[in-house]
């Protein structure tokens, strides 16, 4: 086994250690979501954490790590009988990427289930991690269901197996700890929310403490062992402190006073539902023991805030995360302080923010300006409006480049999907062959049995029963005769947006409403688990100005800093397309595209533009891509070019006005309501 980097070493990065030692003190904090970029300590930090848990004392032979002081009566290897336990060290398993729903939870043998009646279960990485720490790298690329597993099993305490009648519940306590590169994809905020702290994690820009890091980096590869007894001393002082912390933890007292600052904080950011109060509550908790403090302060609240409430404000992919300390600072102020009963004050907040219970009190990212979406209407952030036709729109001219617009507000749209039947990951959009859904029919198994499907094998089974030998009530079971249940459900598709950025779209009105219907788009398609790429044309040329990613909001900020003006190159946008989708084939067969094309079907530049956008277009339909042109065009007077695009690439064309998915609706609203007022 390697020697793991010693915790102590790291450099910088207070708020990702003192989120992880929290979390070592208190587990019921809820586990920690590190985000970051990549090459920032995450992982060595989460690895260098577990030399620093506690030994736990363990029934001896039990797959379930039960405390032999009090085990778990449901266990599957129990009941236990008294006896003594042996001390081993605290576990740390990582969950892959990649792993099955069975590697995770665990697997029931379905065989010996039907014919024996036997519970024969092989316990999965929840179970491994029982009183340890799970660590899932890259959690946002977990497939939904898995992380809807991981975050029940957190939240409860326990792991439940349920195959077709027959139930296996174990114990699953664990430290969860996630880290994430955000450019990668965003979290759902509901599962955002299952994750008690959050922090951000980003390198150092000091010269100093960039060459300490790359100075202790190179040290420790030429010499781990002599590299860590170098760091045992203090090693051996922060696992005593979290020892003591652990012990002080059931005497720490929260008052009256700053229970309510938890809650006008948490009331005052509009969080959802109550998890964050009870987070912040057991934050602020932790927080005083790791001070060897009994009492907790106004200043634990205000560090717990910043580790607990940034990630539960997000609504959107679109949102930055982050808490505006001013407005903390505020809160905590008309909060408190509160007189007691014995008429003592509680400690005064501090105005300046901070505390010193451990080193590091960020909670908020560090954002560059190009890196955030600018809200709707901020002043200054949104140009003028000039009305399209008049001398001050940037459409009268083709050739100059013009400005970025701001887009419009995003609106929910109308369903896009690929026709037929896919096979691609898990997702909300097309219908696809998965492993969850609703049952359309039976299989012979292909490797290990996943999903049985009960009927069918009965009905396999059945007409041999006098040739086994039957003679009680079980039925005899081969392995011949299980059947895997085929599902059908969504599948998550490859979205890839082809944007017209030319003269003939530069008008601001019609700009801002085109930016919009992308941005509505790319919401839909974050919603969908789709990934999304970003394709512009404009000029003489064409760019990928985002390759396909599952981060939908990185396609927003280049979206609202995307400028316009000149010629409308169509053709070199489709051909540009094409080859995104040649290379994308090849990465990932199974995820089927989806072509978004936005433009008003104008083509100019170069000999004969028209057609030779119309061969491109037909270069798609001919390899079978499914596609959708949004026709832009406006004006009393409307050529049908998009329209005609549409048919050159086999796909549809709907208006902006069409795309919404109220549009409809919304008329035949107004005509009810028109009838009823005559």
């Amino acid at each position: 086994m390697s020697t793991p980097y010693p915790f102590t070493a790291i450099v910088g990065q207070d708020d990702l250690r003192l989120g992880l030692l929290l979390n070592a003190v208190s587990p019921a904090v809820g586990g920690v979501l590190v985000r970051g970029e990549k090459g920032t300590a995450k992982s060595t930090a989460v690895r260098a954490l577990a030399a620093l848990m506690p030994e736990v004392s363990v029934v001896p032979g039990c797959r379930f790590s039960c405390d032999p002081v009090s085990p778990d009566p449901a266990c599957p290897d129990g009941p236990h009988a008294e006896a003594a336990g042996v001390s081993r060290a605290a576990r740390t398993v990582e969950l892959p990427v990649g792993a099955s729903e069975d590697r995770l939870v665990g697997a029931l043998d379905i065989e010996r289930a039907l014919s024996e009646g036997v519970k024969a279960f092989e316990p999965g990485l929840l179970a491994d991690a029982h009183r340890g720490i799970l660590y899932v790298d890259e959690v946002n690329l977990l497939h939904d269901h898995l992380v809807d597993l991981l975050l029940d099993a957190a939240a409860m305490g326990a792991s439940y197996v349920e195959r077709e009648g027959v139930s296996v519940r174990h114990a699953a306590r664990f430290l969860l700890v996630g880290t994430m590169n955000p450019e990668e994809g965003e979290l759902r905020p509901q599962l955002l929310d299952r994750f008690g702290l959050t922090v951000e994690v980003a390198a150092s820009r000091d010269t100093d403490e960039r060459v300490e890091v790359v100075r202790r980096r190179l040290a420790y590869d030429d010499d781990p062992e002599g590299f860590a007894a170098r760091w045992a001393g203090e090693e051996s002082a922060l696992r005593e402190r979290i020892a003591a912390a652990r012990a002080l933890l059931p005497r720490v007292v929260l008052g009256d006073g700053v229970l309510r600052q938890i809650a006008a904080t948490c009331a005052a950011f509009e969080v959802d539902g109550m998890r964050a109060d009870i987070v912040m509550a057991r934050t602020a908790t932790a927080l005083a023991a790791w001070a060897g403090r009994e009492e907790v302060t106004a200043d634990d609240v205000r560090q717990a805030a910043l580790l607990a409430l940034p990630h539960r404000r997000r609504r959107n992919p679109f949102d930055a995360p982050g808490l505006d300390e001013d407005k903390l600072d505020q809160t905590l102020d008309e909060a408190g302080p509160q007189e007691n009963n014995d008429g003592d004050d509680q400690p005064d907040p501090d105005p300046d923010g901070g505390g010193d219970d451990g080193g590091g009190g960020g909670g908020v990212p560090p954002q560059a300006d190009g890196d955030r979406t600018p809200p709707r209407g901020e002043s200054g952030d949104t140009p003028s409006q000039a009305p399209e036709g008049s001398p001050d729109a940037p459409g009268r001219s083709t050739g100059a480049e013009q400005q970025p617009v701001a887009s419009a507000e995003p609106f929910r749209t109308k369903m896009l999907s690929v026709p037929g039947l896919g096979e691609g990951a898990a997702g909300r959009r097309s219908r696809a062959r998965t492993e969850h859904g609703r049952t359309t029919g039976a299989r012979r198994p292909q490797g290990a049995l996943t999903k049985l499907h009960l009927a069918a094998t009965v009905r396999a089974a059945a007409p041999h029963q006098r040739a086994r030998g039957r003679s009680g009530r079980g039925l005899v079971v081969r392995r011949d005769d299980l059947r895997q249940a085929t599902r059908e459900g969504r599948e998550g598709n490859l979205v890839l947006f082809v944007v017209d950025a030319s003269g003939s779209m530069a008008a601001r009105q019609r700009m801002s409403a085109v930016k919009g219907a992308v941005l509505s788009l790319l919401l839909d398609a974050y919603q969908r688990r789709d990934k999304v790429g970003l394709v512009t044309f404009r000029g003489k040329e064409a760019e990928v100005a985002l390759p396909p990613t599952s981060s939908v909001d990185a396609a927003a900020s280049r979206l609202e800093s995307l400028p316009t003006g000149g010629r409308t190159p169509l053709a070199a946008g489709l051909l540009k397309a094409h080859d995104v989708l040649r290379v994308e084939r090849l990465r990932d067969p199974s995820r089927r595209p989806l072509l978004v094309v936005v433009t008003d079907g104008r083509a100019t530049g170069g000999p004969e533009p028209v057609a030779l956008a119309g061969r491109a277009g037909r270069l798609h339909r001919s390899e079978g891509t499914a596609s959708v042109v949004v026709d832009c065009e406006s004006g009393y007077v409307r050529l049908g070019l998009a329209g005609e695009l549409a048919r050159e690439l086999g796909g549809t064309a709907v208006t902006l006005d069409e795309l919404r998915a109220d549009s409809i609706a919304g008329l035949v609203k107004d005509v009810t309501a028109a009838g009823r007022a005559a």
